[in-house]
Parts: C-alpha cells; sequence; structure tokens
C-alpha cells in the first residue's frame, strides 16, 4: 500500500459528526428555506421521507467515503502549500529521498519501504505523460496509477512493462485523440484528478543516492510539452474547498459534492447518484449541512454513523483469517469492484490506494494465534519464518509496526519501523535456519536486537507487504487459498 487505512481526517470525521449531532434526533425543527435536502424535495417526484434520508446518506458515505478521503490527501499534498505534507503542485512530481518514519501523518499506515515519488494530474486541459528511466532488473519499481474514484487504472514498473526506459500518456475519461509518437502505452483516468504514485526499491540505507538517480530520471510534463508543441488554453481555475479534521465532521457531503463534478459515472453508478441527487448532492448542486433542518441534520447524522459503523466492520473481516492474519484481495479498478462500494470503503479503510492483488499482497492483523488483541503494553510476541518458507515473492517482503490506535509508524529507540527481505544478512537465524522476529515495546536484549521489531506500549496493528508475490506454488495466491501461508504472532510472555 501506498498508505494503508483511512487518512487521519476522514477516519475521525464520524465519530464527532455524530457526538454533535445524535442528540438532534430527537427535537424538532423548522427547515431552512436554504434547505439543500428540502429544494431536492420540491423537484422530485417521489419525495424522500426523513428515513429515506437516513438511507441515502447511509449509502452515499460508504459510496463517498474513498473520494474524500482521496481528495484529503490530495489537499494536502497538492494544494495546501502550509500542509507540513505538502509535495509539489498539480503536474510535477515530488521525490521523498527517504522512506516513510512516525513524522509522516498524512495518511495513517504509511509504507516504509520504498521512497516515493508523487504527482498529483490535473487532466483537464491535456493529457500527462510520465517518463521512467530505465531500472536494474534487480530493483523492484512501480508507478502505481490511481483515480479519485480509488480505483487503480494502470501499472507501470518492473512487473509490467519491464525494466526499460519509457513514455506513458495519462488521459482523462473524455479525452478522445490517437495514441502521439513517442508514447508506449495510454492509460484512461476514471477522473479529470488522477494520482501517481511511484515506488523505487531501497536495498540498503548506502542505496539512497543510487534511488535519487533513479528518482531524477520519472518526468512529468503535459504532452503539449512532450510534443514540443503550444499548450492548449488552461483549465479554469478552481477554489478546493478546505479540509481539515474540524471542517469533515460535518462537511462530508460537501466534498463529495465538489469531487463527483470531475467524475462522470459509471454504469454501475447510476442508481447510487441518484439517490444522492435526491438530498441535494452531486454535479451542480451545493450540499451544505450547516443550511439543513434539525431533522435533516440528525438523518444525515445517523445515516453516516451507521455507514461508518458498516464501513468499520466490512475492514475488520476483509479476506480470509490465515493463522491470525486477513488476507484479500480488495484493491483494484472499476471492474473489480463492480458497484460492490462497501468493498471500495472498507478497502480504503484498512488501505487507502493500496495495490491489486498481482502487484502487492497486505496479510495484516490485530491479534495473536489464539485471536486476542496484540497489545505491547501487556505481552511480548514473535513471528517465526521457518527455514527456507519466508514469503514467495518476485521482488521483497516485509512486516511494519504500526500504533494499533493511530496505524502510523512508531517513534523508537533504533528508529526500526519494520523488518524487510533486505535486512535478512544482518539478522540472526536459528540452528534449524529459521527466523524469529521478536515484536515487543522494551529491547529483547543486545543478542537480539537486529530481530527486534519495536512495539508501542498500547495497541498493535502489524502489515505484512508481499511485493510482486509468486502466481505459482508455492504462493500466498489466490488470495486467502495460497499455499503459502503467513506464521502466526505467537505470545512469548
Amino acid at each position: 500500500m501506498l498508505y494503508s487505512a483511512p487518512m487521519k481526517k476522514a477516519g475521525s470525521l464520524v465519530l464527532a459528526t455524530v457526538t454533535l449531532l445524535s442528540s438532534a434526533a430527537t427535537l424538532i425543527g423548522c427547515a431552512s428555506s436554504n434547505d439543500t435536502i428540502s429544494q431536492a424535495e420540491r423537484t422530485e417526484k417521489d419525495r424522500p421521507s426523513f428515513a429515506e434520508t437516513r438511507a441515502i446518506a447511509e449509502e452515499g458515505f460508504i459510496y463517498g467515503l474513498p473520494i474524500v478521503m482521496n481528495y484529503a490527501a490530495v489537499y494536502e499534498f497538492s494544494i495546501d502549500r502550509l500542509s507540513s505534507q505538502y509535495k509539489a503542485p498539480f503536474n510535477h512530481i515530488n521525490n521523498d529521498a527517504h522512506v516513510a518514519t512516525y513524522k509522516d501523518t498524512a495518511v495513517v499506515t504509511p509504507n516504509s519501504d520504498t521512497p516515493y515519488s508523487i504527482a498529483s494530474l490535473d487532466l483537464r486541459a491535456e493529457p500527462i505523460v510520465l517518463s521512467v528511466p530505465a531500472v536494474e532488473k534487480a530493483r523492484y519499481y512501480s508507478v502505481q496509477l490511481v483515480d479519485g474514484n480509488t480505483f487503480n487504472y494502470g501499472y507501470i514498473g518492473s512487473r509490467t512493462t519491464g525494466s526499460k526506459s519509457g513514455h506513458y500518456l495519462v488521459v482523462a475519461p473524455e479525452w478522445q485523440g490517437e495514441t502521439p509518437p513517442g508514447i508506449d502505452k495510454v492509460f484512461r483516468s476514471s477522473t479529470q484528478f488522477s494520482l501517481a504514485l511511484f515506488r523505487t526499491q531501497l536495498f540498503r540505507p548506502s542505496d539512497i543516492e543510487n534511488v535519487k538517480r533513479i528518482q531524477a530520471g520519472y518526468k512529468v510534463q503535459p504532452l503539449s510539452a512532450f510534443l514540443k508543441r503550444p499548450a492548449p488554453p488552461a483549465a479554469p481555475a478552481l477554489r478546493f474547498p478546505r479540509i481539515d479534521t474540524e471542517l469533515a465532521k460535518t462537511n462530508f457531503f460537501e466534498y463529495l459534492d465538489f469531487a463527483l463534478q470531475f467524475a462522470p459515472p459509471g454504469p454501475e453508478e447510476t442508481a447510487i447518484r441518484a439517490k444522492l441527487a435526491r438530498i441535494g448532492v452531486g454535479p451542480g448542486k451545493t450540499f451544505d449541512f450547516k443550511e439543513l433542518s434539525l431533522e435533516h441534520k440528525a438523518e444525515v447524522a445517523l445515516g453516516m454513523k451507521a455507514g461508518d459503523e458498516k464501513v468499520s466492520a466490512a475492514a475488520k473481516t476483509l479476506g480470509t483469517k490465515v493463522n491470525g492474519w486477513d488476507i484479500s484481495s480488495a484493491f483494484g479498478d472499476r471492474a473489480k469492484y463492480n458497484g460492490d462500494w462497501l468493498e471500495r470503503a472498507a478497502a480504503a479503510k484498512a488501505g487507502i490506494y493500496g495495490n491489486d492483488a498481482s502487484e502487492a499482497m497486505y496479510p495484516m492483523t490485530r491479534s495473536d494465534a489464539a485471536g486476542h488483541e496484540l497489545d505491547g503494553s501487556k505481552h511480548d510476541y514473535t513471528i517465526t519464518f521457518a527455514a527456507g518458507q519466508y514469503p514467495p515473492v518476485n521482488a521483497f517482503w516485509s512486516v511494519t509496526m504500526y500504533d494499533g490506535k493511530s496505524q502510523l509508524l512508531i517513534q523508537n529507540p533504533i528508529n526500526r519501523y519494520l523488518i524487510n527481505s533486505p535486512m535478512l544478512p544482518n539478522m540472526k537465524k536459528g540452528r534449524d535456519g529459521s527466523l524469529t522476529v521478536y515484536i515487543q515495546n522494551k529491547s529483547p536484549g543486545k543478542g537480539k536486537e537486529a530481530n527486534w521489531l519495536p512495539a508501542p506500549s498500547g495497541p498493535i496493528y502489524l502489515v505484512m507487504r508481499l511485493y510482486w508475490p509468486k502466481e505459482s506454488p508455492p504462493s500466498i495466491l489466490p488470495p486467502g487459498e495460497g499455499t503459502w501461508k503467513p506464521p502466526a504472532v505467537v505470545r512469548a510472555r
């Protein structure tokens, strides 16, 4: 995953909303003349009742959560220049010549395996060309293309296009044209704004200069610049609505309202878009929570709460339990979800910007082999890989530690956030060739620190990452049915 689990902003947006508004469900208020739901009702032959409003808000929240989470991320990456997570303006690339640490908080459960290069793409005026240099075959790299719907609509990199250099065109949903000269492949986004997420494998800390040289070869430019032709007229300037934790509490549907204007609906979205229109949400509409009547505020808030509870429950049960690990294939393109908005929302909450299963698999766990919640304040744990039974991958694998509450990386005395396959030569093996990882809050002792994965003093969340998993046995694929199974987390004391 680029960043797994929900955005901090999106993750907390419902609880505070419900705390603020749930009491309104028992009160009676007068509808404002500016109430967008009332206005929507007056244009509908079949006016939604309060119960229907709640149901639409629930379904709309589930449908819209990944879209709003993505907007919050892009706002920090490319719009809010004062944000500590700001990367670069639209259609420019930012190279992070380091892996994520506890200081990276724009999204939770960040990947600390690969230095990232990120480009937010505005495709409204013209297509954008992504160029990549030749990368040595031993080094894994990928460019994940993910749009405002959080659909993964294409990949460039070791698995898909190989290690050669190339130029790739990313186009808006409405773009019509022929493949220009010099372009190796065309990728079509389902939204007018998109993200390109570059991952470049780092073998060891001393390898960072090599990663920098590769990153310097990544280029993002408009098609006109690539072809050395005059640029077309610029797209209209936009006023992007500011989003933060407080605003997200009540403005969820305003953000969804804004984002949907750049996302032409697919056939499977017709029904949910029609329902949202009945409460004043959608392109050309101006949903305003503050102007709703007290009754409508209550129903919308309760609907959002119900939606959030469904998403949370679904995120905890994604995929199949194998030795206590949840193994699923929850990420993909439009066809993969095929209108299953709950799966898409659960996937975003468990790991927004996660890869397709063929690119990476992400076993996740919060519990030990006995099913008890992992807690570093109470117990120490181990994970033991039997000799020759490491995760079967074409690229590399890792096990990353997160705080179970915030799902952020943990500040610790040895600045270690994961154990990964490039670290194996420096780790200690058992006499039988097995590898034991020590998961605990305090050091297991100098003799074992090479195998220590520092844990928080509280709930623990663990994520494995298997990049470019092997397809022939032993394999983790198909998800939940593969012949390779991740070893259980065992309580040591």
